[in-house]
């Protein structure tokens, strides 16, 4: 199916509303929009029926909700639903708990009872994940979409129970929970966090000011729905402008180019190597010549950025924030290449032992960071916690993340000169290689113009004499192979290439370690290094740029080395 141009849109008689506060006085002003709202795969649904929708289960919750504000897990893919029953939550005045999909058995249960759910909400895949689990109070409450009456062709609101009686009724305020998102779990155990009505609402204000949405826009979303990314950066915007949303169940780079002639799609978001993996994808004759005019997202390379816009004629917009809140950076028109961009006056990078400013980054005539091991610190935001309004039921994280009265990103970076921000790391990225502190940002912003990879991650392991070295895991692009004398010409042809940036082994992943939003997670990688890796290691020569695939014996050498400084060497099994 083909959508239609949707140039020809009914304007509507002027009104002027008040500005709406809520989630749900965003969804009102659309009760009556017989313009597009969603498409997935063949079908499509007005605004009107949208709200339609989103009434039938919001009045499925306010009949249960007996004195209480109901907190709902959400566990499906991409699907209609999850939005109709997020539209419900914000007209009951109930909170959604996007559960992560990919979390499995005990850590899964554990994320349904530490935010309170009394139901989950899922599908026939999504209730297989949960079957035998200790849910807490929603043990034995979930409810299937597809066995209770919701299904995608029963959206018609019961006679006389529409929205506009269900909104007066709850009467939600803009301060009600609305949302508890958990964090992508890169550098630690996920958290819930806390998201209001009203902070959901300024931000879809703000980011369709920013990013341009407007009525006529088709935002394709490809991103997990119980994600931040895409609900801040694509439904709510687009439910501020009364575009409409173009769902894929799940991020697909051969569907990719399809979905979006398909369905007309204007923009889209991304994280991480999402780029990459749709660049390797054969170019098409009408590549250039697609619907889609801008695109926002986090992570991605400069080198793919660039590809992308060349390839498709679609500006990327690249931004700095989390789920949290606490801090945004953005990219101006003369942001330096590689940089996050500029922030508040009140956002710097902080030595997090004294609490001071770190001094800004010099680079020598190369491009190459000279004084990393005093301008690296962490991002933080000496104004306050700005959006951050806490994890849910977890005191001691939120303090922590708040302390001083700042908020703290746990994110490593640098500034230059001029003020720009250059990400470094999370907080558990530092190595420390003869005697100097590194972070492993600006290392992966030179690595990942290899050509032959799509995701680069580097991390410390333990060096036989003293402190750290290097190690870097490369995700290689489909079909692509690894040659240890192409990659010693890459790095020989570096000129920003610090000295001791150069890395001591190399690991060829199939697939590197992530989160269910693509970002790379380091924790299993660090812990298999060079000595329980079940993939292939390429070993550099010391004080050289020859690497060689790393056997038993290699190990061996490596261990003995150790014992000879009296270091102690991880083995094998000792995960």
């Amino acid at each position: 199916m083909t959508i239609p141009d949707r140039s020809g849109r009914r304007a509507g008689a002027p009104r002027e509303p008040a500005v709406p506060t809520t989630v749900g006085e965003l969804l009102m002003d659309r009760a009556e929009d017989d313009n597009p709202a969603l498409f997935f795969q063949d079908r499509r649904w007005t605004w009107r029926q949208f709200v339609q929708a989103s009434a039938r289960r919001g009045w499925w919750i306010h009949r249960r909700a007996t004195g209480g504000t109901l907190h709902i897990g959400v566990l499906m893919g991409n699907l209609p639903d999850y939005l109709f029953w997020l539209g419900g939550a914000a007209l009951a005045g109930a909170v959604i708990v996007g559960i992560n999909s990919t979390r499995r058995g005990d850590a899964l249960a554990r994320d349904v009872r530490r935010t309170g759910c009394d139901a989950i909400v899922t599908d026939g895949v999504g209730a297989s994940l949960l079957d035998g689990l200790d849910l807490g109070a929603a043990t034995g409450s979930s409810v299937r979409v597809d066995q209770l009456g919701f299904g995608l062709d029963q959206e018609k609101v019961v006679d006389g129970e529409d929205a506009t009686a269900l909104i007066g009724m709850t009467r939600p305020q803009p301060g009600d929970l609305y949302l508890l998102l958990f964090t992508s779990g890169t550098t630690g155990e996920p958290k819930a966090v806390r998201c209001t009505q009203g902070r959901l609402t300024s931000i879809g204000v703000v980011a369709a000011e920013a990013f341009g949405y407007g009525a006529d826009d088709v935002a394709y979303c490809t991103m997990p729905l119980f994600h931040g990314n895409a609900l801040m950066a694509l439904w709510a915007p687009t439910l501020v402008a009364g575009g409409a949303v173009a769902l894929a169940p799940k991020f697909s780079a051969t569907g990719f180019v399809d979905d979006v002639h398909r369905f007309g799609a204007t923009t889209f978001t991304y994280v991480g190597k999402a780029l990459a993996y749709i660049l390797a994808t054969p170019q098409r004759a009408d590549d250039g010549t697609c619907s889609l005019r801008r695109g926002f997202g986090t992570e991605g390379s400069i080198t793919d950025i660039v590809a992308f816009e060349c390839r498709f004629g679609c500006r990327l917009t690249e931004g700095y924030g989390s789920s949290e809140g606490g801090v945004a950076i953005n990219r101006t028109p003369d942001t330096p290449p590689g940089s996050l961009g500029i922030a508040a006056p009140d956002v710097v990078v902080v030595d997090p032992e004294t609490c001071t400013e770190c001094p800004r980054a010099i680079f020598d005539d190369a491009g190459r960071l000279i004084n990393g091991d005093r301008s690296v610190g962490e991002i933080v935001n000496r104004s306050g916690p700005g959006r951050f309004e806490g994890y849910y039921d977890d005191e001691p994280a939120t303090t922590e993340r708040t302390r001083n009265g700042w908020y703290w990103t746990g994110d490593l970076a640098y500034r230059d000169a001029g003020g720009f921000f250059y990400f470094a790391g999370r907080s558990g990225d530092w190595l420390r290689v003869d005697s100097e502190n590194l972070t492993a940002g600006p290392i992966e912003r030179v690595l990942v113009r290899f050509d032959e990879v799509a995701a680069v991650a580097v991390y410390p392991v333990p060096d036989p004499r003293s402190g750290d070295q290097v190690m870097a895991a490369f995700e290689l692009l489909p079909g692509r192979r690894f040659d240890p004398q192409v990659f010693e010409k890459f790095l020989a042809s570096q000129s920003d290439l610090g000295t001791k940036w150069v890395p001591d082994f190399v690991r060829i992943s199939g697939s590197l370690p992530q989160t269910a939003t693509g970002r790379v997670t380091k924790d299993p990688l660090k812990a298999e290094g060079w000595w329980d890796c079940p993939e292939p290691v390429y070993r550099r020569g010391r004080r050289t740029l020859s690497f060689h695939l790393l056997d038993g014996a290699g190990i061996e050498e490596l261990r003995a080395e150790a014992r000879l400084h009296g270091r102690e060497q991880p083995v094998a099994g000792s995960r």
